[in-house]
């Protein structure tokens, strides 16, 4: 039986935080980060936070510029063993399979309908992009939301036996929360589809589609039949990865961010892009170490992977928030 349309679990951490804090002009009198243990990381993000919003202080910060942007996968919510948008990529290969017969013999294709993994992953970036555009194009805007809206309603992830949807880190729902509070605004500037994202992020992480960059793809407008849409087409617009990180916060967002959080080398540029402005800024990276309540992984996973920023956060100041010892809680209660 199918799920109703709702995420459940979206508002565990408004319910959280609401119930355990009083906020005073936009402070708050109770621990705002009740999922994060008491460590270094949580005292630095509290300093930050009291620092850049305190009047009279030399790090102020006026509120227009509090810009905080945090990348999606593995960074708000779960990435492994595959990145979600891939996930749901496949299953639209495999939904499309009857109208292509040519794919059971034709690769990438061929290996996703018959969950080779392996050959996925062995085409790279160039496979990955035909399987993505094979199943994301062709589509009216409205059609594909409708798509990922149920797919993400009734999809469940294979360990933890939960939507992907409920998913997500609660220490960093608190987070985003927080940052609000004191007057943030927060964005996600992901590697991932634009338009994969936004039927979700204002219910999961209270950041509406208007403050989300991503990937996208090629869209133009059309009539059909006698109604005005938007259609996908099968062509790469924008990869907001990398160093287009930088590029698609200055060009969507239009002012450099005071506070960047990633979890694997492609944020490095966005938090070097953070970092390099002036004023005090915070760079901070999930390092995903908890095998038991989540994943373990970092410099050679397949995914997310953690390497360079590893081995240069000390000297650049980065902060590396470790999954095993900086939370005592991952997910949303059931």
């Amino acid at each position: 039986m199918k799920a109703e349309r709702t995420f459940p679990g979206f508002c565990a951490a408004a319910i959280v935080l609401a119930s355990a804090t009083a906020f005073a002009g936009g402070r708050t009198s109770a621990d705002p980060l009740p999922s994060w243990n008491d460590s270094t990381n949580k005292s630095a993000i509290i300093s930050f936070v009291e620092k850049v919003t305190t009047e009279g202080s030399a790090d102020f910060v006026p509120a227009p510029e509090r810009i905080a942007t945090f990348d999606n996968d593995g960074t708000l919510w779960v990435e492994y063993p595959m990145y979600t948008q891939a996930l749901f990529a496949f299953d639209r290969i495999k939904a499309l399979a009857p109208q292509h017969p040519e794919w059971k013999t034709t690769q990438p294709f061929q290996a996703v309908l018959e969950d080779d993994m392996q050959t996925v992953a062995a085409s790279g970036m160039e496979g990955l992009m035909e399987i993505v555009m094979a199943s994301h194009a062709g589509m009216t805007a409205t059609e594909f939301e409708q798509e990922v809206t149920s797919w993400l309603a009734t999809t469940k992830q294979s360990r933890f036996d939960r939507l992907y949807t409920e998913l997500i880190y609660q220490p960093q729902l608190e987070l985003l929360d927080y940052l609000r509070a004191n007057g943030f605004k927060t964005f996600i500037v992901s590697g991932g589809g634009i338009d994969f994202m936004r039927p979700m992020t204002e219910k999961a992480y209270g950041i509406p589609p208007e403050q989300v960059v991503g990937s996208s793809i090629v869209s133009e407008f059309r009539m059909k039949d006698g109604k005005a849409e938007i259609v996908r087409l099968p062509k790469i617009n924008f990869i907001d990865d990398k160093a287009g990180k930088p590029v698609g916060i200055y060009n969507y967002i239009g002012r450099r961010p005071i506070l960047a959080f990633g979890n694997s080398d492609s944020d490095m540029q966005m938090i070097e892009y953070t970092m390099a402005g002036d004023g005090l800024r915070m760079g901070l990276f999930v390092h995903h170490t908890d095998a038991d309540r989540e994943y373990a992984y970092d410099r050679k996973s397949h995914v997310g992977t953690l390497d360079k920023a590893l081995d240069q956060a000390a000297s650049k100041g980065w902060n590396i928030v470790s999954m095993k010892t900086d939370w005592n809680t991952i997910f949303p209660a059931e």
